[in-house]
């Protein structure tokens, strides 16, 4: 009889629901596709999580509704197994250690990975439940082949790697990424309220993890404030939250003609980025009016206006980190990109978008790449080592 080859399995440890989308979505799903075995397990609910959809949950429900979520967005990405434990959201580096530790050491003992995933030291943003489970599935991963540690968790097994999900910081600029869909595009784009928020969630969520480095602001402007000037230096992208804008070109004797209003879900000021060029009309608020404004950097508190402005904003970029200079393995999951976002979009609660809300390039520029560093192995096993062609 032909000897069975054993699969390859997967275990993420996260902190929160939504957490396995952004470390490991596309890398699961890429693994699942080729036959490996996968678990997802969550340390709490989620439950002092946002709500950004009150029909969806109450304070009071929440942590059961981010559970569901949970099992769903596992679902979309083709995970095998889910759990979800309760240490208590935003409280776990005040639970017990070792009460973690002993938890996860169970998981990997019945599970048997050859790979855990899991944050890196910095909890990808600094969040203390990210770093908490960072510390927790290093130390599981270290004893859980110690059969005197945790002799009641099950017979010892150690798994044969250990990685970090890293978030590198990226010069990417989603303003970017934008302008050039909307010049793609035969009509001018206006988005609904649906599409402005979960936009306004995706540029934070970027920026957050390194995914981009635009500076974001909401800025509002009174009546008659021009937005922007004809002939100054095109350094931002509007979009428009609230409130009317009007466009006029003025003509070199100083009359200023009407062109048309924008309204909500309307973006204004891509063609000068497009083109390189001066803005090329005059954009005055029709009334009080709110705007979401990508730029390169910060505002300056110099700024010029006009066409001879100069210093509008901080023109020094984050620095590129390499993913192979860093010394991590970079992921492409460009081909799963639907079901990351399908994943995503399970977790409504928190990310209240459909999977086809966003441009498919810009999803795959921004989501199609996961980084991991190799932190731990077995002193007994070969490293089990992540490959794109898995």
């Amino acid at each position: 009889m032909a000897k069975t080859e054993k699969k390859l399995r997967l275990l993420g440890l996260f902190a929160h629901p939504d957490d396995e989308v952004f470390c490991v979505g596309g890398t699961f799903a890429k693994y699942a596709a080729a036959g490996a075995e996968t678990m997802i397990v969550s340390f709490t609910k989620g439950e002092a999580g946002q709500i950004r959809d009150a029909a969806i949950a109450t304070r009071r429900t929440l942590g059961n509704v981010r559970a569901a979520e949970l099992d769903r967005a596992c679902a979309a990405l083709n995970v095998d197994h889910v759990r979800c434990l309760d240490f208590g959201d935003g409280q776990m580096r005040n639970v017990d250690f070792d009460s973690q530790v002993e938890a996860a050491v169970a998981i990997i003992r019945e599970f048997k990975p050859d790979m855990v995933f899991t944050f890196d030291e910095t909890g990808a943003y600094g969040h203390p439940d990210h770093i908490t489970i960072c510390h927790v599935t290093t130390e599981a991963c270290r004893i859980a082949g110690d059969a005197s540690a945790y002799p009641q968790s099950g017979p010892a097994f150690a798994p044969n790697s250990l990685y970090y999900a890293t978030f590198p910081q990226n010069d990417r600029l989603l303003m970017q990424l934008l302008v050039q869909w909307l010049s793609g595009l035969d009509n001018q784009f206006r988005g609904t309220d649906e599409f402005t928020h979960a936009l306004m969630l995706f540029a934070d969520e970027s920026g957050m993890l390194g995914y981009a480095s635009d500076h974001l602001e909401v800025e509002w402007y009174p009546r008659g404030f021009y937005v922007i000037e004809q002939d100054e230096p095109a350094t931002s992208l509007y979009l428009i939250l609230s409130g009317s804008i009007d466009i006029y070109i003025e003509q070199d004797n100083g009359d200023m003609q009407f062109i048309e209003t924008h309204s909500p879900g309307t973006f204004i000021g891509e063609s000068g980025i497009a083109y390189g060029a001066p803005r090329n009309a005059h954009c005055v608020a029709a009334e009080n009016t709110t705007c979401l404004v990508f730029s390169p950097g910060a505002p300056t508190n110099f700024a010029g206006r006009g066409e001879d402005a100069q210093f509008a904003v901080e023109t020094e970029q984050t620095t590129k980190t390499s993913a192979t200079a860093a010394g991590l393995t970079s992921l492409n999951v460009e081909a799963f990109i639907d079901h990351k976002v399908s994943a995503l979009s399970q977790h409504r609660s928190q990310y209240p978008i459909t999977p086809d809300l966003f441009p498919k390039s810009i999803l795959e520029e921004v989501l199609g790449h996961e980084h991991f560093r190799l932190r731990w192995t077995s002193e007994s096993k070969a490293p089990a080592k992540l490959s794109n062609n898995c």
